[in-house]
Protein backbone atom coordinates (compact mmCIF):
# COMPACT_ATOMS: atom_id res chain seq x y z
CA UNK A 1 0.00 0.00 0.00
CA UNK A 2 1.26 3.23 -1.01
CA UNK A 3 0.10 5.19 1.65
CA UNK A 4 1.01 5.66 4.80
CA UNK A 5 -1.59 4.51 7.38
CA UNK A 6 -2.11 5.49 11.02
CA UNK A 7 -4.17 4.40 13.69
CA UNK A 8 -5.23 5.72 17.21
CA UNK A 9 -6.88 3.03 19.06
CA UNK A 10 -4.08 0.41 18.61
CA UNK A 11 -4.97 -1.00 21.59
CA UNK A 12 -8.87 -1.90 22.23
CA UNK A 13 -10.04 -4.90 20.51
CA UNK A 14 -10.67 -3.25 17.00
CA UNK A 15 -7.97 -1.67 16.62
CA UNK A 16 -5.85 -4.99 17.21
CA UNK A 17 -8.08 -6.88 14.46
CA UNK A 18 -7.16 -4.22 11.91
CA UNK A 19 -3.46 -4.68 13.21
CA UNK A 20 -3.50 -8.59 12.90
CA UNK A 21 -5.41 -8.13 9.20
CA UNK A 22 -2.64 -5.36 7.95
CA UNK A 23 0.30 -8.01 9.39
CA UNK A 24 -1.46 -10.84 7.19
CA UNK A 25 -1.30 -8.99 4.45
CA UNK A 26 1.59 -7.06 4.70
CA UNK A 27 0.28 -3.48 5.58
CA UNK A 28 1.59 -1.50 7.69
CA UNK A 29 -0.47 0.34 9.94
CA UNK A 30 1.53 2.99 12.46
CA UNK A 31 -0.52 2.83 16.00
CA UNK A 32 1.48 5.04 18.33
CA UNK A 33 0.68 5.05 22.00
CA UNK A 34 -1.42 7.41 23.69
CA UNK A 35 -0.76 9.91 26.23
CA UNK A 36 -1.38 8.15 29.61
CA UNK A 37 -4.77 11.00 29.75
CA UNK A 38 -5.92 9.79 26.24
CA UNK A 39 -5.82 11.61 23.12
CA UNK A 40 -7.19 15.10 23.48
CA UNK A 41 -6.84 18.19 20.84
CA UNK A 42 -2.90 19.23 22.67
CA UNK A 43 -1.63 15.38 22.02
CA UNK A 44 -3.50 15.38 18.51
CA UNK A 45 -1.80 18.84 17.51
CA UNK A 46 1.87 17.15 18.40
CA UNK A 47 1.47 13.79 17.00
CA UNK A 48 -0.20 15.22 13.25
CA UNK A 49 2.34 18.23 13.05
CA UNK A 50 5.44 15.75 13.53
CA UNK A 51 4.00 12.30 11.80
CA UNK A 52 1.30 13.83 9.24
CA UNK A 53 -0.02 10.32 7.41
CA UNK A 54 -1.68 9.82 4.69
CA UNK A 55 -4.50 8.26 6.41
CA UNK A 56 -5.99 8.19 10.08
CA UNK A 57 -8.17 5.75 11.38
CA UNK A 58 -9.66 6.87 14.74
CA UNK A 59 -10.63 3.82 16.98
CA UNK A 60 -9.19 6.16 19.49
CA UNK A 61 -12.83 6.22 21.13
CA UNK A 62 -14.02 2.75 20.01
CA UNK A 63 -14.67 1.11 24.05
CA UNK A 64 -16.73 4.28 25.05
CA UNK A 65 -18.69 4.56 21.78
CA UNK A 66 -19.23 0.86 20.98
CA UNK A 67 -18.97 -1.40 23.92
CA UNK A 68 -19.06 0.11 27.09
CA UNK A 69 -22.22 0.07 28.91
CA UNK A 70 -22.32 3.38 30.49
CA UNK A 71 -20.71 6.94 29.21
CA UNK A 72 -20.52 9.78 30.98
CA UNK A 73 -21.72 13.08 29.21
CA UNK A 74 -18.70 14.37 29.85
CA UNK A 75 -16.14 11.93 28.82
CA UNK A 76 -18.16 12.76 25.73
CA UNK A 77 -17.79 16.35 25.56
CA UNK A 78 -14.12 15.89 25.64
CA UNK A 79 -13.96 13.38 22.95
CA UNK A 80 -16.03 16.02 20.85
CA UNK A 81 -13.41 19.18 21.37
CA UNK A 82 -10.99 16.60 20.00
CA UNK A 83 -12.28 14.95 17.59
CA UNK A 84 -13.03 18.71 16.23
CA UNK A 85 -9.43 19.78 16.05
CA UNK A 86 -8.77 16.34 15.06
CA UNK A 87 -10.69 16.73 11.69
CA UNK A 88 -9.15 20.58 11.29
CA UNK A 89 -5.68 19.06 11.54
CA UNK A 90 -6.54 16.34 9.02
CA UNK A 91 -7.75 18.99 7.00
CA UNK A 92 -4.93 21.04 7.19
CA UNK A 93 -2.21 18.44 6.48
CA UNK A 94 -4.66 17.02 3.58
CA UNK A 95 -5.72 13.85 5.70
CA UNK A 96 -7.75 11.53 4.61
CA UNK A 97 -9.99 10.07 7.78
CA UNK A 98 -11.72 6.97 8.46
CA UNK A 99 -14.29 7.84 11.58
CA UNK A 100 -16.28 5.05 12.80
CA UNK A 101 -20.10 5.26 14.22
CA UNK A 102 -23.04 3.40 14.68
CA UNK A 103 -26.77 2.35 14.19
CA UNK A 104 -27.06 4.32 17.67
CA UNK A 105 -27.77 7.65 15.47
CA UNK A 106 -31.19 6.09 14.41
CA UNK A 107 -33.90 5.73 16.84
CA UNK A 108 -35.04 2.03 15.52
CA UNK A 109 -39.06 3.66 14.83
CA UNK A 110 -38.97 1.71 11.49
CA UNK A 111 -38.80 -1.72 11.19
CA UNK A 112 -37.29 -1.61 7.26
CA UNK A 113 -33.44 -1.45 7.35
CA UNK A 114 -31.92 2.12 7.69
CA UNK A 115 -30.12 3.33 4.98
CA UNK A 116 -27.56 6.12 4.30
CA UNK A 117 -29.99 8.62 3.15
CA UNK A 118 -32.73 8.23 6.50
CA UNK A 119 -33.12 10.43 8.95
CA UNK A 120 -31.40 10.84 12.12
CA UNK A 121 -32.70 10.44 15.45
CA UNK A 122 -30.75 9.50 18.12
CA UNK A 123 -32.25 8.61 21.10
CA UNK A 124 -29.14 8.09 23.95
CA UNK A 125 -26.29 10.74 24.97
CA UNK A 126 -24.10 8.41 22.97
CA UNK A 127 -25.94 8.07 20.23
CA UNK A 128 -26.47 12.20 19.85
CA UNK A 129 -22.49 12.48 20.45
CA UNK A 130 -21.83 10.12 17.34
CA UNK A 131 -24.16 12.28 15.67
CA UNK A 132 -22.43 15.78 16.34
CA UNK A 133 -19.24 13.56 15.49
CA UNK A 134 -20.17 12.83 12.19
CA UNK A 135 -21.28 16.42 11.16
CA UNK A 136 -18.19 17.73 12.91
CA UNK A 137 -16.33 15.56 10.23
CA UNK A 138 -18.41 16.06 7.52
CA UNK A 139 -18.24 20.26 8.06
CA UNK A 140 -14.61 20.50 8.67
CA UNK A 141 -12.70 17.58 6.49
CA UNK A 142 -13.92 16.94 3.14
CA UNK A 143 -12.06 13.76 2.69
CA UNK A 144 -13.41 11.92 5.06
CA UNK A 145 -15.20 8.12 5.47
CA UNK A 146 -18.06 8.03 7.95
CA UNK A 147 -18.76 4.09 8.86
CA UNK A 148 -21.87 3.16 10.76
CA UNK A 149 -21.56 -0.08 11.37
CA UNK A 150 -24.46 -2.57 13.20
CA UNK A 151 -23.99 -5.04 17.08
CA UNK A 152 -20.37 -4.39 16.90
CA UNK A 153 -19.16 -7.96 19.17
CA UNK A 154 -15.52 -8.21 20.80
CA UNK A 155 -13.91 -10.44 22.90
CA UNK A 156 -13.61 -7.87 25.74
CA UNK A 157 -14.71 -8.81 29.39
CA UNK A 158 -17.03 -5.49 29.69
CA UNK A 159 -17.85 -5.44 26.13
CA UNK A 160 -21.73 -6.56 25.09
CA UNK A 161 -20.73 -10.35 24.69
CA UNK A 162 -18.32 -10.08 27.50
CA UNK A 163 -21.60 -8.71 29.65
CA UNK A 164 -23.75 -11.77 28.35
CA UNK A 165 -21.23 -14.38 29.03
CA UNK A 166 -20.79 -13.09 32.91
CA UNK A 167 -24.54 -12.73 32.88
CA UNK A 168 -25.05 -16.23 31.90
CA UNK A 169 -22.12 -17.35 34.55
CA UNK A 170 -24.02 -15.82 37.52
CA UNK A 171 -27.21 -18.09 37.36
CA UNK A 172 -29.35 -15.70 36.87
CA UNK A 173 -32.18 -15.71 34.36
CA UNK A 174 -31.48 -14.32 31.22
CA UNK A 175 -33.92 -12.12 29.39
CA UNK A 176 -33.53 -10.92 26.20
CA UNK A 177 -35.78 -8.59 23.42
CA UNK A 178 -36.99 -11.10 21.01
CA UNK A 179 -38.73 -8.32 19.05
CA UNK A 180 -35.09 -5.54 18.78
CA UNK A 181 -33.56 -6.41 15.77
CA UNK A 182 -30.15 -5.63 14.45
CA UNK A 183 -26.79 -6.97 12.66
CA UNK A 184 -23.86 -8.23 14.57
CA UNK A 185 -20.57 -7.55 13.84
CA UNK A 186 -17.88 -9.40 14.81
CA UNK A 187 -14.73 -6.91 14.93
CA UNK A 188 -12.31 -8.94 12.48
CA UNK A 189 -15.60 -8.30 9.93
CA UNK A 190 -15.59 -4.97 10.84
CA UNK A 191 -11.66 -4.30 10.28
CA UNK A 192 -12.05 -6.50 7.00
CA UNK A 193 -14.68 -3.63 6.12
CA UNK A 194 -12.06 -1.06 7.14
CA UNK A 195 -9.35 -2.42 4.94
CA UNK A 196 -10.87 -3.00 1.95
CA UNK A 197 -11.83 0.74 1.93
CA UNK A 198 -8.38 1.62 2.55
CA UNK A 199 -6.96 -0.53 -0.56
CA UNK A 200 -9.77 1.85 -2.76
CA UNK A 201 -8.51 4.40 -1.39
CA UNK A 202 -4.79 3.79 -2.11
CA UNK A 203 -6.27 3.73 -5.48
CA UNK A 204 -6.75 7.37 -5.67
CA UNK A 205 -10.20 6.83 -5.61
CA UNK A 206 -12.39 9.86 -4.15
CA UNK A 207 -15.25 7.74 -2.54
CA UNK A 208 -15.98 9.93 0.45
CA UNK A 209 -19.43 9.71 2.18
CA UNK A 210 -21.12 8.11 4.78
CA UNK A 211 -21.74 4.04 4.54
CA UNK A 212 -23.05 1.36 6.71
CA UNK A 213 -22.24 -2.16 7.15
CA UNK A 214 -23.06 -4.82 9.05
CA UNK A 215 -23.19 -9.00 9.46
CA UNK A 216 -25.06 -10.61 7.25
CA UNK A 217 -28.44 -12.63 8.72
CA UNK A 218 -30.45 -9.40 10.68
CA UNK A 219 -31.71 -11.08 14.18
CA UNK A 220 -32.99 -10.45 17.46
CA UNK A 221 -30.88 -9.95 20.96
CA UNK A 222 -32.78 -13.37 21.87
CA UNK A 223 -31.15 -15.65 18.61
CA UNK A 224 -27.75 -13.71 19.12
CA UNK A 225 -27.73 -14.18 22.71
CA UNK A 226 -28.63 -17.96 22.03
CA UNK A 227 -26.43 -18.64 18.94
CA UNK A 228 -23.63 -16.99 21.72
CA UNK A 229 -24.38 -19.51 24.36
CA UNK A 230 -24.67 -22.40 22.32
CA UNK A 231 -20.83 -21.60 21.03
CA UNK A 232 -19.60 -20.93 24.69
CA UNK A 233 -20.76 -24.02 26.07
CA UNK A 234 -17.83 -25.57 24.27
CA UNK A 235 -15.90 -23.92 27.20
CA UNK A 236 -18.33 -23.70 29.54
CA UNK A 237 -20.82 -26.86 29.58
CA UNK A 238 -22.55 -25.59 32.61
CA UNK A 239 -24.08 -22.41 31.03
CA UNK A 240 -27.65 -22.40 30.57
CA UNK A 241 -29.56 -23.63 28.00
CA UNK A 242 -32.57 -21.42 27.92
CA UNK A 243 -33.37 -17.72 27.53
CA UNK A 244 -36.10 -16.14 28.51
CA UNK A 245 -38.20 -13.93 25.45
CA UNK A 246 -39.34 -10.25 26.80
CA UNK A 247 -40.38 -7.40 24.67
CA UNK A 248 -38.03 -4.66 23.90
CA UNK A 249 -40.24 -2.11 25.56
CA UNK A 250 -39.27 -3.83 29.26
CA UNK A 251 -36.07 -3.80 29.07
CA UNK A 252 -34.08 -1.23 30.93
CA UNK A 253 -32.20 0.31 28.14
CA UNK A 254 -35.24 0.47 25.77
CA UNK A 255 -36.09 4.47 26.33
CA UNK A 256 -31.41 4.69 24.90
CA UNK A 257 -31.44 1.50 22.42
CA UNK A 258 -33.25 1.43 19.01
CA UNK A 259 -35.84 -1.60 18.66
CA UNK A 260 -35.87 -2.02 14.63
CA UNK A 261 -31.44 -1.13 14.54
CA UNK A 262 -31.04 -3.21 10.65
CA UNK A 263 -28.57 -1.27 8.77
CA UNK A 264 -28.70 -1.56 4.87
CA UNK A 265 -25.35 -2.13 3.20
CA UNK A 266 -26.20 -1.42 -0.46
CA UNK A 267 -24.02 1.35 -0.64
CA UNK A 268 -21.07 0.06 0.85
CA UNK A 269 -20.97 -2.60 -1.72
CA UNK A 270 -21.72 -1.04 -4.84
CA UNK A 271 -19.45 1.12 -4.07
CA UNK A 272 -16.95 -0.54 -2.56
CA UNK A 273 -17.68 -3.57 -3.71
CA UNK A 274 -17.42 -4.74 -0.05
CA UNK A 275 -19.85 -7.96 0.87
CA UNK A 276 -21.41 -8.49 4.10
CA UNK A 277 -20.14 -11.80 5.79
CA UNK A 278 -22.20 -14.17 8.16
CA UNK A 279 -21.61 -13.07 11.41
CA UNK A 280 -22.24 -16.78 12.87
CA UNK A 281 -19.08 -18.18 11.51
CA UNK A 282 -17.36 -15.70 13.62
CA UNK A 283 -18.49 -16.15 16.93
CA UNK A 284 -16.19 -19.21 17.12
CA UNK A 285 -12.60 -17.30 16.76
CA UNK A 286 -14.46 -14.60 18.92
CA UNK A 287 -14.94 -16.97 21.57
CA UNK A 288 -11.95 -18.59 21.45
CA UNK A 289 -9.95 -15.18 22.74
CA UNK A 290 -12.47 -14.09 24.94
CA UNK A 291 -11.53 -17.64 26.80
CA UNK A 292 -8.60 -17.59 25.83
CA UNK A 293 -7.57 -14.25 27.10
CA UNK A 294 -10.31 -13.77 29.88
Amino acid sequence: MRMRLMLLGGGNALGQALLRLGAEENIELQAPVPPAQGWDPASLTCLLDEQRPDVLINLAYYHDWFQSEQVEVERLFVQERAIERLAELCLHHEIILLQPSSYKVFDGARATAYSEKDDVRPLSMRGQALWRFEQLVRAVCPRHILLRFGWLLDESPEGRLGRLLKWAESGEELFLADDRRGNPTPVDDAARVILSVLKQLDCNAPLWGTYHYGGIEATTSLALGQATLAEARRYRSELPQDLTPQPHAERPDAPEEPQHAVLACKKILNTFGIKPRAWRAALPALLDRYYRHG
